[in-house]
């Protein structure tokens, strides 16, 4: 009725990311409590979702993080749905973090075999005949991913 939110019994982790998101300080009494140790967000929120209660607090002015809540039929399809979460958080911090790129797909493999091929030009023999079939080999690993991904390796190879 004062809007102020207090809460019991939570987790330490939990509340210092509170603590952090809101420019708030952990009290652990209520005696000499000061303007300074008070956090603030632009709207608080208290929610039902399934059978949880769930405390939202939104437009918090120091927050750097989100919580995303995962619900699904079976805790195989969580644990899924969490790792692929996960895996795309990651690749996004990556790329953040390095500017450079290493193209992906097969492109290595067929720049190399590009390279492998203009080479043997130069030289003759045998060892024209192994670099060439060693850069068909490489080529095999594109064509392969192509035609995992339901692709025709012809159209996209050529």
């Amino acid at each position: 009725d004062r809007d102020i939110f207090c809460a019991g019994r939570v987790p330490s982790e939990d509340i210092t990311r509170v603590a952090k998101a809101t420019g708030a300080s952990v009290q652990t009494t209520v005696s000499g409590l000061n303007k300074s140790a008070l956090g603030t967000c632009g709207l608080f929120e208290e929610r039902q979702v399934g059978g949880e209660r769930y405390n939202f607090m939104t437009r918090c002015e120091k927050a750097k993080t989100s919580t995303i809540i995962l619900r699904g039929g079976g805790e195989q399809f969580i644990d899924e749905a969490e790792r692929s979460i996960h895996d795309a958080i990651m690749i996004v911090r990556r790329a953040r973090k390095y500017t450079s790129v290493v193209a992906g797909g097969g492109a290595i493999e067929m720049e190399v075999s590009k390279h492998l091929r203009n080479y043997s030009r130069t030289i003759s023999g045998k060892e024209q005949l192994i670099i060439n079939a060693f850069a068909k080999a490489l080529e095999i690993i594109p064509k392969q991913i192509a035609y995992n991904a339901g692709f025709d390796s012809t159209n996209i190879l050529n």
